[in-house]
């Protein structure tokens, strides 16, 4: 299979790709084909927004409140495959629709439009999420309307559903993996471990805590902000007095400008290393609110930065910025919500439906070989291989990979002895 790259080199090729915002590599990743349209009776037996010549999806992010610096990177990935996939004509012979909910920071709106797209719009399937409370809210809906959920965010396992596709990473592939790294790389004995107060940065921390005692080392600290937060300087100074080698950051969303703005203000300069900073929620969709100035030398365990030299991520970064302009940053969790739509292409034209039941099953072993982040394919569990990457924060508010597993980790979101 040839590359875009080695097609790029063709000039109107070139002109004609994109125009297209770069859709046929991943077109030919999916090992799709340009189709008649099958009759709608045949591809869509239980009423959903199927027509002979649309299928509806929905949209369900965060576009205001504290979350909106997180989520909006995805809405923005999602929205790029969807002009990609119908670009290439569609899915079924079907162009995609979409309609978009503002789940507005607030756990429980995200539960209200869920139920919304499912039941009254009856979408084919929903690209959303960013926070586990949110997605913790929403599964019940999703598992009682049957609905199909495409979640992009790296997350803290313990879960798995046949309604969910996980298209981030789950505990052992990026907390796990991250503590191995800064532990065998730089030494590192004594964690504090600080997370925003919910789900995810509790249970993450909570599996965190286990695996640096099971490696006989230890956490001299652990604290917790709400949402939205904005003064840290208390536990910064509890984080100098304690001395960790290590600060493990949990902080997301508009709570991360303050953060790190107040690190940096009480004179811990990241760049030395004392203590080092080893977030799993800073990507460069959050620097850009921080300011690479304020985060040079942190480092991030995740599967995807934007740096990436291959020429897959090359021509993703393009149409991104072609699409949302020259300035603007992609992510580790934009990237993942960027898969969503084209793994649920896969999985329907595998299944020759968009019937959801038929989706379950025809989903695992879907693979792309044409991904940003590079080779993906989803496990029987419903998460993705993947492999964990190491970035350093650079002052332009991008990261410097500077380690990457040579080999894809398998999901295990039930890793045995961290439950």
């Amino acid at each position: 299979m040839k590359n875009y790259c080695s097609k790029e080199r063709h000039g109107s090729m070139r002109r004609a790709l994109i125009r297209s915002l770069v859709s046929l590599p991943l077109a030919l990743a999916v090992s799709t084909q340009l189709m008649a349209a099958p009759a709608t009776s045949d591809v869509n037996t239980t009423g959903l927004a199927v027509t002979d010549d649309t299928v509806t999806v929905g949209i369900l992010h965060s576009v205001t409140g504290t979350m909106a610096i997180s989520e909006t990177g995805s809405v923005q990935a999602e929205k790029l495959a969807i002009d990609q996939i119908n670009a290439m004509g569609g899915v079924l012979g079907r162009k995609i629709e979409y309609i978009q909910e503002d789940g507005a920071s607030d756990w429980p709106t995200f539960a209200e439009k869920a139920k919304k797209l499912l039941v009254n719009d009856k979408v084919a399937s929903v690209f959303g999420c960013w926070t586990s409370a949110s997605r913790k809210a929403v599964l019940p809906v999703f598992e009682q309307y049957n609905g199909m959920l495409y979640y992009p965010t790296f997350y803290e396992g313990l879960e798995e559903s046949p309604n969910v596709i996980y298209t981030g990473q789950e505990a052992t592939q990026q907390i796990i993996a991250g503590i191995d790294w800064v532990v065998k790389n730089k030494g590192a004995k004594k964690f504090f471990l600080l997370g925003s107060d919910y789900i995810w940065p509790r249970t993450s921390n909570k599996i965190a805590r286990k695996h640096i005692e099971k490696l006989g080392l230890e956490v001299v600290g652990e604290e917790y902000y709400p949402l939205g937060h904005t003064q840290f300087n208390s536990v910064i100074n509890k984080i100098k007095l304690k001395k960790p080698d290590v600060l493990y950051a949990i902080v997301v969303g508009g709570s991360n400008v303050a953060f790190y703005k107040q690190l940096k203000a009480a004179g811990i300069d990241m760049t030395k290393e004392k203590p080092i900073v080893l977030t799993i929620s800073v990507t460069e969709d959050e620097i850009l609110g921080i300011g690479g100035e304020n985060i040079v030398g942190a480092y991030a365990a995740m599967k995807y930065f934007q740096s990436l030299p291959n020429d897959n991520n090359k021509a993703f970064v393009k149409a991104f910025k072609e699409k949302w302009g020259k300035d603007i940053v992609i992510g580790d969790v934009t990237q993942a919500a960027y898969l969503g739509p084209w793994l649920w292409k896969a999985a329907v034209e595998k299944a020759g439906s968009f019937d959801i039941d038929k989706i379950k099953e025809s989903s695992p072993g879907i693979e792309l070989t044409m991904a940003p982040e590079g080779y993906v394919k989803i496990h029987p569990n419903h998460h993705l291989w993947s492999k964990t990457r190491i970035g350093r924060a650079k002052d332009d508010g991008q990261y410097a990979v500077v380690f990457e597993t040579k080999e894809l980790i398998e999901p295990d979101p039930f890793p045995e002895g961290y439950q």
